[in-house]
């Protein structure tokens, strides 16, 4: 009998088992196959209605936060440039299924006249980051925004937003001096970090506003949204707060700026002044102003062309871009110029017939007094405007010594640390004629260089630059109009200050001061019916610019020319003499001699800055002025 044998293993019940589950895993794959795709089908096709609906009314969304723009103050806390509460209108591109048809109802319903209409369709095709809102109008009116509310179903990426606008209390006295904020355009948008600026509308054009444009605009936050189909918010899912541009202080003073504003109008013109010692500038007003508020929200074809085609430049800012000759009240400057090279001495003398001449050269230069001053000095050449005393020290200068000496008072340089938009303006020289001309530098040319006429220009920043330059004996501050960025101060020593003037010998400051005292204040002084009644020692020089060259024998008489073709009136100072605390410019276009109404000017910035003379009449200073214009005015 055989013995049955064991085995561990057996082929035929593990094939069986193997079958077994094989179709149990086959059945199970299935039956949740068919339980997927049943869900799948009630979920796309019986409840397809309900998620659509769903999906339409809950979405997410990232929404830019703009941050807050820093406030501009004057030097006493003064608001200047504020932020008002307001309502934009704005618009999502890609959220838009016609454009071309939402922007034919959105014209209909703010009922815009055509020009506005076509400048609202402009502004909604320009380019734009993707899913950024553009910015149409602002400062909408409550009719406007209610009928956009009651439209709102039909203006799908379209949102009133409400949202901080810039404003300027006295807009007009303060326009060039502080700029405007306008709308982003195209090609600052090319420019701008994508990240900082998301969600900003606006960015500083001119002035102030554009200088300090890093500081005041901070940095823009975001946040995270679900809306509804409408875009209605319903939560806010997160944020990051945007941080507010900082606070801007600034050197001007309101009352001051006011005051020059005052005494310009309805003329054109600029006044400057500084404070020598530190560089701050207290006025800086340029006349014809205008509206700055206007640039913000976006001003209207109509009136943007007035101001373009008005023949007195109110957009021009006179006071950093306005090149004029500066006339005689350069005479100090180069007479201490001529100190400093050798070529005349205080005592020095000469005896003027009336005339200058160039050696073997028959053609006379005139003194503005024909028939001469007689024996004149540095410090009397100074104070009767000689112009023959400096025909003949620019001469024995020469143009190269001249422009040298010039540029180191700032002439022919961008002068200050802040003024965006600032001109050179010109000082001449030999170099600059033959790449401008092609042509050499001839003596006669020099001459007319020596009393401030000629190729020369200046602006009236500049002159209110060199003569704080001249107050301070030689030390330069360089100007500005900020003082405090937040809580940090603007520092004295700026970037690329000039290097200061040094004398041989510490009196001839006092020379040619004592020359510009008597200008005010002498029996000779050309300005000296302004010096009536001083309280302090001032020290000053008049200027004419002639608007056109007169031939060799040709007199000057206003009365026979028209408005616009007359003199221009200058007159630079400082005060008190011996501590200087305001240096000034003024420059009025086309009003004669500057000892008459540009001094009297300069005497009243003055007067308001030392004496605090709140009751200053206005008007009785025009009086004075017109009394003035009765005498024959000295250069």
């Amino acid at each position: 009998m055989r013995e049955r044998r064991e085995t561990l293993k057996n082929p035929e019940q593990e094939l069986r088992t193997f079958r077994v589950r094989s179709l149990l895993a086959v059945l199970l794959v299935f039956a949740m196959t068919g339980l997927l795709m049943g869900r799948l089908v009630y979920l796309q096709v019986v409840q397809h209605e309900v998620y659509s609906t769903r999906s339409e009314k809950n979405r997410v969304r990232v929404e830019p936060l703009p941050p807050t723009r820093g406030l501009i103050y004057d030097r006493n806390g003064v608001l200047l440039a504020e932020n008002r509460p307001t309502y934009s209108l704005t618009l999502v591109r890609e959220r838009v299924d016609d454009l071309d048809a939402t922007l034919a109802l959105l014209v209909e319903l703010l009922e815009l006249p055509d020009e506005e209409a076509e400048a609202f369709r402009v502004r909604s095709r320009q380019r734009q980051r993707p899913f950024q809102p553009a910015l149409l109008m602002s400062d909408l009116d409550e009719d406007q925004i209610a009928r956009l509310a009651v439209n709102r179903h039909r203006l799908p990426g379209v949102e009133v937003e409400a949202q901080l606008l810039r404003y300027y209390p006295d807009a007009e006295i303060m326009a060039h001096a502080l700029g405007y904020v306008g709308r982003i355009n195209a090609e600052e948008l090319e420019t701008l970090d994508a990240g900082r600026y998301a969600g900003t509308h606006f960015i500083g054009k001119t002035g102030v506003e554009r200088f300090y444009e890093e500081a005041l605009h901070g940095q823009s936050g975001l946040r995270k949204v679900e809306t509804n189909a409408r875009g209605r918010v319903l939560r806010e899912l997160g944020r990051t707060d945007p941080v507010p541009g900082a606070n801007l202080t600034l050197t001007l003073d309101k009352e001051l700026q006011q005051l020059a504003y005052e005494l310009l109008d309805g003329r054109r013109g600029s006044i400057v002044a500084i404070v020598p010692g530190t560089g701050e500038i207290l006025a800086m007003v340029s006349v014809p102003g205008f509206d700055s508020n206007q640039f913000v929200t976006g001003i209207d074809v109509a009136s943007y062309r007035a101001l373009q085609e008005d023949i007195d430049l109110p957009l021009f800012n006179r006071a950093i871009r306005g090149q004029y000759p500066p006339g005689s009240t350069i005479k100090p400057f180069l007479a201490l110029a001529g100190l400093v090279e050798g070529e005349i001495t205080p005592d020095k003398t000469i005896v003027d017939p009336g005339y200058y001449q160039l050696p073997n050269d028959s053609r006379r230069y005139r003194n503005w007094l024909r028939w001469g001053h007689g024996r004149v000095d540095m410090e009397r050449s100074i104070a009767v405007s000689n112009n023959t005393y400096y025909y003949s020290l620019a001469h024995d200068m020469g143009i190269d010594r001249l422009h040298d000496n010039m540029s180191a008072f700032g002439f022919g340089q961008r002068v200050a640390h802040d003024a965006f938009g600032e001109s050179s303006a010109l000082m001449p020289s030999r170099e600059w004629k033959r790449g401008r001309f092609n042509q050499p530098w001839y003596p006669g040319e020099t001459l007319s260089v020596g009393i401030g006429q000629g190729y020369w220009q200046v602006t009236p920043l500049q002159l209110a630059t060199a003569t704080a330059v001249l107050a301070n004996r030689g030390q330069w501050v360089k100007p500005r109009m900020a003082s405090r960025i937040g809580e940090e101060e603007v520092p004295l020593d700026l970037p690329d200050t000039p290097a200061d003037i040094t004398l041989a010998s510490d009196g001839w400051w006092d020379k040619v001061f004592a020359g510009m005292e008597k200008v005010l204040s002498g029996s000779e002084g050309t300005a000296r019916r302004t010096g009536v009644g001083l309280e302090y020692r001032m020290g000053g020089k008049s200027g004419t610019a002639q608007v056109f060259s007169l031939g060799q024998d040709q007199r000057y008489d206003a009365d026979e020319l028209a408005e616009r073709l007359r003199d221009h009136a200058l007159f630079m100072a400082f005060a008190p003499l011996e501590d200087p605390q305001i240096a000034v410019s003024v420059i009025v276009e086309n009003a004669g001699g500057g000892s008459t109404h540009a001094a009297h000017l300069a005497r009243a910035m003055t007067d308001a800055w030392l004496l605090d003379d709140e009751a200053l009449d206005v008007e009785e200073i025009r009086e004075e002025m017109e009394n003035d214009d009765a005498r024959v005015a000295g250069n």
